[in-house]
């Protein structure tokens, strides 16, 4: 069955064939030959010309390989049971270069190559090299490879290495990496999604694959973006082994090269790096190269962060300057009152200043409820309404998040939007972009118009959660009961407020899918969203928002904070 048949299939199958990871493996070649051969070089399309002339067995031994994380492998140690005839297919691979053996190229790989073996094994090679200067049995094996490479050469070790076992390397490692990056999209998607999907441990949306968009449009963008990722992957290795200057500099020698000409496309992914990278320097106490860092993007919480390190390096006009800024054009809540508290705290030096989301937590009201609950104060507070006579339960983003995704879900996945390119894409490439709302501006408010009264708009979420219900979409939880807690939501609030709340949510889906009350009561007469808050709990900026936001829309809500009580 082809692969974009395969998602909305009901009977899924309970196993998969022998050579099932071929089959992915073939379907991603011919996709991205499908759609990206213009942007491809030479050798990228040399190799998928010289992958399909080999035979099957020599494609699925060289996938095997492409599909582990580590390049090197040893022959002895390889058996796949759908491969018949491995030392012919070996052959087969080594004389069309997609493996190689151990040479001196691999010199700068030669750890990973000593990390093959066991510690017996490279107490064996000590015996061979010189039986009478073996090291203590009791040594660890870190310790004994360090001894093995700072005392002999690699090509010394090499030989006995293949003496005593033939290791090869797979090639070609580039272009696999570079075909799977532009099937999904990004690095952290792999071939288990395939996997995931045929053994029916994941549903996927459906779409007529002649609809599906190309992600990148140029060269540019392809290697911008891949070179990010792959900026990130090493930042997270290096950071455990370098000193922090070391880090800084090695950022800012790539970024003077590179960085200052990124396809805007590699750009949101740039901007979470440097965040990434900030936040580690702050850590480590380098306060004013992380703020050399966070100028580099204009991102939350980029600004928030550069005010901060500012006022540490006594930097305050500037701080000041750059707080009015924020305070004129927020991100989001915690760049708004961010800016007002920090404002408020320096010019009024001489007075203690209490931030909004602490004043707002004080001023609340307080329920007695059993210190039993302590660690689990929602739960109590649940008890203590339920005690009361409301109906209630745990609500937070949920609901919200169901709603928005059950109501939009046509105009989330829409292909003409061109934000879907591939089968197995969970969400828009722009999900949580400013893109996703002024590409669907127009459909977003036509469909909150026709949201007229509270039967449409319960007869739209209960269709779309029966057509679509089990396939997976990061805002619509799928159990018993979730859309019970969708349809009292909306049998609470009139079709306006539902309008009014979705609408915000659309114009920021990062920011705006969190930060709800907690609690939903109810009963005949009365209804309220409450946030829950214990005594050594806080406040957050997007918590207040919401608050405010309910406020403004006649939504009732409050905050109400516990006081213990013995049982």
């Amino acid at each position: 069955m082809p692969s974009d048949q395969i998602a909305e299939n009901n009977g899924f199958p309970t196993d998969l064939p022998p050579k099932y990871y071929h089959d992915y493996f073939t379907y991603v070649l011919e996709f991205v030959r499908k759609r990206y051969s213009h942007i491809l070089t030479e050798k990228e399309l040399g190799f998928l010309e010289t992958y399909d002339r080999l035979s099957e067995d020599a494609q699925c031994l060289f996938i095997r390989f492409s599909n582990r994380s580590k390049s090197f492998f040893r022959v002895n140690s390889l058996s796949y049971s759908e491969i018949t005839d491995l030392p012919a297919v070996l052959e087969e691979l080594h004389e069309n270069g997609f493996i190689e053996s151990l040479c001196d190229s691999h010199e700068t790989r030669f750890a990973e190559i000593m990390e093959l073996f066991t510690k017996p094994e490279h107490l064996l090679f000590t015996k061979i090299l010189g039986p009478d200067i073996m090291p203590a049995k009791s040594i660890k094996k870190p310790d004994l490879v360090r001894w093995l490479m700072h005392d002999y050469d690699f090509k010394t070790l090499c030989e006995i290495i293949t003496e005593t076992e033939p290791v090869v390397k797979v090639t070609f490692e580039a272009e696999v990496m570079l075909m799977k990056f532009l099937f999904f999209g990004n690095r952290n998607a792999d071939m288990t999604e395939f996997v995931i999907r045929d053994l029916g441990h994941v549903r996927f949306q459906s779409f007529d694959e002649q609809f599906l968009s190309i992600q990148f449009e140029t060269r540019k963008e392809v290697d911008d973006t891949l070179t990010v990722s792959l900026m990130k992957e090493t930042f997270d290795v290096i950071k455990n082994e370098l000193p922090p200057e070391e880090i800084y500099d090695w950022f800012m020698n790539w970024y003077a090269g590179n960085g200052t000409g990124l396809a805007p496309k590699a750009l949101p992914s740039f901007n979470s790096l440097i965040l990434r990278i900030g936040a580690w320097l702050e850590r480590k106490k380098m306060l004013s190269q992380a703020l050399v860092i966070y100028q580099l993007t204009n991102d939350a919480p980029a600004r928030e962060r550069r005010v901060r390190l500012l006022n540490n390096l006594g930097e305050i006009e500037e701080a000041l300057a750059l707080c009015e800024e924020i305070a004129e054009n927020p991100q989001n809540a915690d760049e708004r009152y961010f800016s007002l508290d920090f404002q408020e705290r320096i010019k009024n030096k001489k007075r203690k200043l209490v931030k909004r989301t602490t004043q707002a937590l004080k001023d609340a009201e307080a329920i007695e409820v059993p210190i039993s609950f302590r660690f689990q104060v929602e739960y109590g507070a649940l008890e203590y309404y339920r005690a009361l006579g409301y109906q209630a339960f745990f609500s937070e983003n949920e609901p919200w998040r169901a709603l928005f995704g059950l109501l939009f879900w046509d105009i989330i996945y829409d292909t003409n939007v061109q934000t879907i390119h591939n089968p197995l894409q969970r969400i828009p490439s722009d999900f949580f972009l400013p893109d996703f709302y002024y590409k669907r501006s127009a459909q977003l408010k036509e469909r909150l118009e026709a949201a007229s009264s509270r039967e449409i708009i319960d007869e739209l979420v209960t269709q779309t959660f029966t057509d679509k219900y089990g396939i997976t979409n990061v805002l619509v939880p799928w159990y018993d009961g979730a859309l019970h807690k969708v349809l009292t939501l909306t049998s609470l609030l009139s079709p306006e407020k539902i309008r009014a709340v979705m609408m915000e949510i659309a114009l920021n889906l990062r920011e705006n899918t969190r930060g709800f009350p907690d609690l939903l009561v109810w009963n005949e007469t009365d209804y309220a969203f409450i946030e829950i808050k214990s005594p050594t709990d806080h406040l957050s900026s997007r918590q207040l928002h919401w608050q405010h936001f309910f406020k403004e829309h006649d939504v009732s809500s409050r905050i109400v904070r516990v006081n213990w009580i013995k049982d």
